[in-house]
């Protein structure tokens, strides 16, 4: 993994720190060549990875990487999934039926059809490799080295202690797609205890991790310990705080922990990346 990855949060509105400004980003990026056009100005400073979620836009920005294969030689993508709003709003306009009829393989859709709702609950982990591979497919012809379970999913397992679909997610993962398995959670001592457990070495995890313990379960000084160990590959994500903390004192932070492979960040503007791309580098 490289150093430093960019983020897709600030294209599609998510900004924990003010509504007003996840408005104005929605309107700016509401064109896809605007996401491109900032994604080429990360990619001049250095940065060949673009980390996101598998939102319905995606696709076209992986079509123009398809498209313009001499300018993205070496170019890498890495998948987050799933994106859980897509299936809700589907729901939410299509019903269940709807959804499943959107998402799933027409071959796998008849069949529920015939023997009822309960064939989708015999076999969860043939499930979770269905939609699985839907979410990929918009990668095909895409360097996807890595792919991500989200962390609404990671931590719903966490919960509910269905630990064999994280080890049945990373097989799946390496097995069909020839990558490896990362996963996102606002947990990462627990999670760490998990993988280790089902004997998953070195496992990637992204998590939130900064100077005032947003969105860190177990609180900073436990993911300090563990991110010490060295047993995982780990990810830094939300190292603003969801852009309550000063962006110097932030990166001074993040730069202090020995131990973090990767530092995951998003901005919208060229000052703004150039910027935060340099300071990490120094």
């Amino acid at each position: 993994m490289e150093r430093i990855l960019f983020g897709d949060n600030q294209f599609f509105g998510v900004n924990h720190a003010s509504d007003e400004k996840s408005r104005e980003q929605l309107i700016k990026f509401k064109k896809d060549e605007t996401i491109i056009k900032t994604l080429d100005i990360a990619k001049a400073a250095g940065v060949n990875t673009f980390m996101c979620t598998t939102y319905d836009r995606i696709a076209n920005i992986c079509e123009h990487i398809r498209n313009h294969p001499e300018k993205y030689v070496g170019y890498k993508i890495y998948p987050c999934m799933p994106y859980a709003h897509k299936y809700a709003n589907a729901v939410t306009e299509l019903g269940i039926l709807g959804a499943l009829k959107a998402y799933m393989p027409r071959n796998i859709f008849t069949t529920a059809l015939k023997g009822g709702m309960a064939y989708l609950s015999e076999d969860h982990e043939k499930m979770m490799e269905l939609l699985i591979d839907a979410e990929m497919k918009m990668f095909h012809g895409v360097d996807t080295p890595v792919i991500f379970l989200q962390n609404v999913v990671t931590d719903l397992l966490l919960g509910m202690k269905a630990y064999g679909m994280l080890a049945a997610f990373h097989g799946y993962v390496k097995k069909k797609y020839k990558a490896e398995a990362g996963f996102i959670t606002m947990n990462l001592p627990l999670l760490s205890s998990v993988l280790e457990n089902l004997g998953i070495e070195q496992p990637i995890i992204c998590a939130s991790i900064n100077k005032e313990g947003f969105r860190m379960s177990g609180g900073r000084s436990l993911y300090e310990k563990v991110i010490a160990e060295k047993k995982n590959k780990v990810i830094a994500m939300q190292i603003f705080g969801g852009g309550f903390i000063n962006a110097d004192d932030a990166i001074e932070y993040i730069k202090s922990i020995e131990g973090i492979d990767s530092i995951l960040f998003g901005a919208s503007t060229s000052d703004n990346i150039n910027r935060t791309i340099q300071q990490l580098n120094i």
